[in-house]
């Protein structure tokens, strides 16, 4: 193992879009950030998906600039395919145990090319595309992975050497061991994303055994220009689909899953999907079963009428089971809650499941925040401001607190940067306060303030 040690203003733990926009926020003030991320690529579920709601907007166009703008700023070091161990308060910072894990290529010197995934044999489930397609044992994470640099899973490997024939720049190396960093942090933003439920969480769906039943991110990839297919096609035998059900609260709203909450953006995915599918697949009937919807932010009831407008069959019921067909479609057993309970089966031949949002990690295996009851990251007073953590100079942002939907995750991270970037005080050779002739007040920020940031001062402008 070896070792290093270096020295930051803040450490970003996630790389999501709430970690980039966090990271660059306080980039862009001056201070210098440290961005892990323990996938190969920054980008976190965002870069997976297709467009956004409720403007159709495409979603590499919203993350990758971010996901550029991070890996090139001068003030943002980027560690990918890193795990972070600890992180322990230490006279007034932070100590921090990381774990930069092995690629069995050197970073500095791969050039990106492929070469080397174009030469392995070996072919494996591809995880980015939801394991519907495949990738090479030697690959680059996906077409906009950043860095651009390869990694070898070793578990798959056969150890053949066409990959280190084909490498230009002799970067592959199979001695490489992990490196152990230990990073001193003025300060700590926590954005370790969410997972989403498991698909054979419920037994009755046949998440994981059917083929044709798939979880809504892989809709996604389907649905994407880039995705593993190229276009929508059932899993089991590339058959175009025509009859196509959505099953709302697949993985929230049920106590014996553990998901007893509503995960907030699963009605909206899928009004957003069928609207595509609507426009990619004009001849497929496209069925909802739902037994709420919410349409919570701006513009989203109008984003669902639309979507009813357009032809999606949205009926009020319950899916009791879903039974596979020898052929691969699938037969569902629905309450109808419109109807006074009435029972009916209903044939389908693909069924998306409308999975819920978990917590993406359990942050007290390397810091000790609080967690609500759900396993999300707790506030001490989250009416007043959800980003503050029970430590001073820790601040969590995104779906480590809640679920929640894109727009909300970039606004709280904003909001969590700037929490940080009070405790930090100026950065470093910043330069002062213009003089613009409004009254300056200085005052003391009590212990057990919204900051909670005992011994700094707070500017008040007004």
């Amino acid at each position: 193992m070896i070792q290093q040690k270096t020295e930051t203003d803040a450490l970003v733990v996630g790389a999501g879009i709430a970690g980039l926009q966090a990271a660059l926020d306080l980039a862009d003030r001056g201070y210098s950030v440290l961005l892990v991320e323990r996938e190969a690529s920054i980008g976190g579920k965002m870069i997976a998906l297709s467009k956004v709601f409720p403007t159709m907007d495409c979603s590499s166009c919203i993350t990758t600039p971010r996901m550029s703008s991070a890996a090139h700023h001068d003030n943002i070091t980027t560690w990918t395919y890193t795990d972070v161990e600890s992180i322990v308060p230490d006279g007034g910072a932070f100590t921090a145990k990381l774990t930069r894990k092995v690629r069995y290529v050197v970073e500095d010197l791969c050039i990106g090319c492929r070469l080397c995934e174009y030469a392995c044999p070996v072919e494996v489930p591809h995880e980015f595309e939801g394991n519907l397609g495949v990738r090479r044992a030697a690959y680059i994470p996906f077409g906009t992975a950043i860095p651009q640099k390869a990694l070898i899973d070793i578990d798959a490997c056969v150890y053949c050497g066409k990959c280190e024939k084909a490498c230009p720049t002799d970067a592959i190396d199979f001695g490489q061991e992990p490196l152990e960093v230990t990073v001193r942090a003025r300060s700590v933003l926590l954005a370790t994303g969410f997972q989403t439920t498991a698909m054979d969480a419920k037994k009755e769906y046949q998440g994981g055994t059917a083929a044709n039943v798939i979880s809504a991110l892989d809709m996604e990839r389907l649905l994407s220009p880039n995705g593993p297919y190229g276009r929508v096609l059932r899993p089991s035998d590339g058959k175009i689909p025509d009859n196509i059900a959505y099953v709302q609260c697949a993985g929230s709203r049920d106590e014996t899953l553990g998901v007893p909450y509503c995960s907030r953006v699963c009605c909206m995915y899928a009004i957003k999907q069928t609207m595509l599918l609507s426009g990619s697949l004009p001849l497929a009937d496209i069925t909802v079963y739902y037994m709420d919807i919410r349409a919570f932010g701006k513009g989203y009831e109008q984003f669902y009428q639309t979507a009813r407008s357009m032809g999606i069959n949205f009926v009020k019921a319950k899916v009791a089971r879903i039974e596979e067909q020898p052929d691969g479609d699938l037969k569902l057993r629905v309450e109808i809650i419109e109807e006074d309970g009435r029972v009916t089966e209903a044939l389908h031949d693909l069924v998306v499941l409308s999975v819920g949002l978990k917590p993406g990690d359990d942050p007290r295996r390397f810091i000790g925040v609080d967690l609500d009851q759900y396993g999300f990251i707790a506030s001490p007073d989250p009416k007043l401001d959800a980003t503050l953590t029970g430590l001073p100079g820790v601040a969590a942002a995104g779906t480590a607190i809640g679920p929640k939907d894109i727009v909300d995750s970039i606004v709280e991270a904003s909001a969590a940067a700037t929490k940080v970037a009070t405790y930090l005080g100026p950065p470093a050779n910043s330069p002062p306060l213009p003089d613009d002739g409004l009254d300056v007040e200085v005052r003391e920020i009590k212990a057990g303030d919204a900051l909670a940031v005992a011994g700094h001062t707070e500017v008040q402008r007004g």
